[in-house]
């Protein structure tokens, strides 16, 4: 009787083990072929599960087919190790090459790990997950399962050339990226442990929906279109009577200056149109004629917040006129937990086997999605990093990076950029000086703009008014200088540093003028809610009503919106340079005002970058150092010296200190020092392995965001609550698929202590025993989005 991999819910048909190691073979040495690695990333898929060549394996199987409402316990029989163990056995003997060593370790972990999420080769406690695994643990019928393996699926003699087309790969890596090898091994782990999820999940996807596989997207025949289209409709914007002011023509001038641009080779490049330039109609422009002209694989927005997702996905899908291949991914849907993979069969398939892997032709996602999928330990979030690879990645709002992730991210472009072949432009108005740091951007290798002094200076058209003083402004001063400002300007934007004070000033303008129409927007609202409330906005703008929009910063980054005055309480240069691009944006009037105010009941305590950032930019307005500069504040050297100065003052974080720990992340992915010199100071010995990161424990603590976070779905108009109710039914793989697409805009993060207030209040709904989670009516407020503190006022519309 063969062994069994998977068994089928609707018929009991079986995949053998042997079919199903095939299979994903196929596919992951398919994903690992588009950075050259396709033998390194085969063996992965061949090993993977070799463990489930045995008579244990085929008994809990089956029992937990005939008895699903008692199945056996979870994971009580372990099929992913033996993979790794063979592997280590067999090729990582003091007589082998260095280079097959090193194969060996990263073909291990990930195999051992592809349930669970990558393992440390070395601890924080001096042990190895990564050894205690390969070669401490004892299997039984170890050796059966590896002779039934050369027997039914591959010889030892056609294993062993594979590693040695492994070895080839592995040299040529290196040899692409020499100046940061270890990081480049780190890289190249995870890497792999991405092409074998996919695989893996993938394959079993196809058998229990007993499909064939999917022919690819036909991307460039995609690209071909969606180009023509834009073009299209770049032409009737030209001949648009409004096309002929300078503004306009500027814009077009820096579009074609793009598309021109895109015949340059792959690199890291920055785009620094100034706000209101049109960066994201410009930058797909860029995008779309790279892909052609080099075969690029598909086009990946990364930006700040969930909040322009909605708006800029929007606008591409109405120019390219595509509805079902671009794809918004705000946050993660389900939350992660660890596995053994042997779901409980008819229940977990569909969450765990439905597609969330970044397979569409145009992808918009936020920069803790991109850097989650390359740096968490998740299994659901590494198995898109190989999706990455050969793509144009357009970094919206580069600046917005979190201080701590700056390193992280350097490096992760250097490898994305030389071993992965992705092209990377770096938008932004502000660049930050990615190559200041110590851990910097190998290589800036252009500028798309070339006249970029010129256009910086048209487009000046908001000047920033300085209000700060000594005593700091209280909510009812401020409340009443934006009830002065009404009488000369009918809109205003007020952007504030923390929640708390927003709704505070929310509530004191409506004390103060009941009649005033005020909107509010936040992170607690869901992106469709926000989306919403944004056309609202517009639409009084547009009719010349008088409004007014309080805000925190996620309205700075690419919102395509202009009042006649802005009110920004003082942060960072950079922020203040993306406020004032929400004033005056299209040149209606010749100038207008952003006023800068320090408000004195912002605590920023917990926000010290914002809190430094705002300190910097304080001096630098004291001093005034920009009045000899034409562009005044926003000229390109003083954006250089803020972002200098910046980085000088937060330099011991930008490599991701993990306080508990006393280390840094960046440390714990590379040479990780400390470690490796604690251990053969206990040892008398060095560590035997090639490799000694401690990727599960990187893993374990990184967050971009400082307070951890969990997602939920929230009853938001009739979709979302139609949304809730269709994940409380029983969905097919397919249907789960399209739901974890159509839920985004829908959910939104809230913080530990949030949900656990929440969850006190019995406000939160558990679904799919508890890896979705969704809000009851009354914790949804219709102006502020999630709320605690009382009952949310939701409106009989929405209900």
């Amino acid at each position: 009787m063969s062994y069994i991999a998977h068994i089928r819910s609707s018929d009991g048909k079986v995949q053998t083990v042997r079919e199903h190691l095939l299979g994903v073979e196929r596919l992951s040495g398919y994903f690992g072929d588009k950075i050259g690695v396709g033998n390194v990333a085969s063996i992965a898929g061949l090993l993977h599960d070799v463990g489930k060549n045995s008579p244990a394996f085929r008994d809990y199987i089956l029992e937990a087919v005939q008895n699903p409402n008692h199945p056996p316990k979870r994971g009580s029989v372990d099929h992913s190790t033996a993979g790794g163990k063979l592997l280590y056995e067999k090729f990582h003997n003091d007589d082998q090459p260095i280079s097959r060593q090193l194969i060996a370790e990263i073909l291990g972990n990930v195999i051992i790990s592809h349930h669970s999420g990558l393992q440390d080769f070395l601890s924080p406690d001096l042990s190895s997950d990564y050894l205690r695994r390969v070669k401490e643990k004892v299997i039984d019928d170890f050796r059966g399962m590896v002779e039934e393996f050369y027997t039914s699926t591959s010889s030892y003699k056609a294993l062993e050339q594979k590693m040695k087309s492994s070895e080839n790969e592995l040299i040529d890596v290196i040899k692409r990226n020499p100046q940061s090898q270890r990081l480049t091994l780190m890289f190249l782990t995870k890497y792999i442990f991405s092409c074998l999820i996919d695989a893996d999940r993938t394959d079993s996807r196809y058998f229990e929906e007993n499909t064939a596989m999917n022919t690819p997207h036909d991307n460039p025949k995609l690209f071909e279109q969606y180009h023509s289209k834009l073009t299209e409709y770049l032409n009737k914007l030209s001949a648009n009577k409004h096309s002929q002011s300078k503004i306009n023509q500027l814009r077009a001038d820096m579009s074609q200056q793009c598309e021109d641009f895109a015949r340059n080779p792959s690199g890291i490049y920055t785009l620094s149109i100034p706000t209101g330039g049109g960066k994201t109609l410009a930058s797909l422009r860029y995008a779309l004629k790279h892909s052609l002209t080099f075969g690029k694989e598909r086009i990946i927005y990364v930006v700040p917040y969930t909040t322009i997702i909605e708006q800029n996905a929007q606008e591409v899908r109405r120019i390219l006129e595509d509805d079902v291949n671009i794809l918004e991914h705000h946050s993660n849907v389900v939350t992660e937990e660890e596995s053994t993979g042997d779901y409980r069969y008819a229940k977990d398939k569909p969450l765990t086997l439905a597609k969330d892997n970044w397979e569409s032709p145009i992808i918009f996602t936020t920069m803790v999605q991109f850097l989650n999928t390359i740096y968490s330990n998740s299994t659901r979030n590494s198995r898109r990093m190989h999706n990455l690879a050969n793509s144009v990645i357009i970094f919206d709002e580069v600046q917005s990076l979190p201080i701590k992730c700056t390193s992280l991210l350097n490096e992760a472009l250097n490898f994305l950029n030389k071993v992965c072949r992705s092209s990377i432009l770096l938008c932004t108005a502000t660049q930050p000086a990615l190559d200041f740091v110590e851990e910097k951007v190998d290589s800036i290798d252009g500028e798309v703009i070339q006249n970029l002094d010129e256009i910086s200076g048209a487009f000046k058209r908001v000047e920033a008014v300085d209000r700060t003083n000594s005593k700091g402004w209280g909510t009812e001063d401020l409340s009443q200088f934006i009830l002065d400002q009404m009488e000369v300007n009918p809109n205003i934007l007020i952007i504030l540093n923390t929640k708390t004070v927003v709704r505070k000033l929310f509530n004191q303008l409506k004390e103060d003028d009941p009649d005033l129409l005020i909107y509010h927007l936040s992170t607690s609202m869901c992106a469709a809610h926000r989306q919403n409330t944004l056309e609202k906005v517009k639409h009084c703008l547009e009719k010349g009503e008088k409004v007014v929009c309080l805000s925190t910063q996620l309205i700075e980054a690419g919102v395509d919106i202009s009042f006649d005055c802005v009110i920004r309480s003082l942060a960072g240069l950079d922020s203040i340079a993306q406020a004032m691009g929400r004033c005056n944006r299209h040149g209606k009037h010749d100038l207008r005002y952003t006023y800068i105010i320090n408000h004195n009941e912002e605590n920023l305590n917990h926000l010290k970058t914002i809190k430094i950032g705002a300190e910097i930019t304080g001096k630098m307005l004291r001093d005034q150092m920009y009045i000899q500069y034409t562009e005044g504040l926003l000229s390109p050297k003083m954006i250089r010296f803020y972002f200098e100065n910046f980085y000088r003052e937060l330099e011991n974080e930008l490599d991701y200190y993990v306080p508990s720990l006393d280390n840094y992340i960046f440390h714990l992915l590379s040479q990780n020092e400390k470690y490796m010199k604690a251990y053969v100071h206990k040892k008398g010995e060095k560590l035997p392995l090639q490799l000694h990161t401690s990727t599960k424990t990187a893993g374990k603590y990184f967050n971009v965001i400082d307070q951890q976070t969990t997602s939920v779905l929230v009853p938001y108009e009739g979709e979302g609550k139609e949304i809730i109710a269709e994940l409380n039914g029983d969905p097919s793989i397919e249907e789960m698929s399209a739901l974890l697409k159509k839920v985004q805009p829908y959910m939104v993060n809230v913080y530990d202590h949030e949900l656990n207030e929440l969850s006190k209040q019995q406000s939160v709904v558990h679904l799919w025993e508890g890896r979705i989670l969704a809000l009851q009516e009354n914790a949804y407020d219709r102006e502020f989005g999630v709320t605690i503190a009382e009952e949310g006022k939701m409106d009989p519309h929405f209900i």
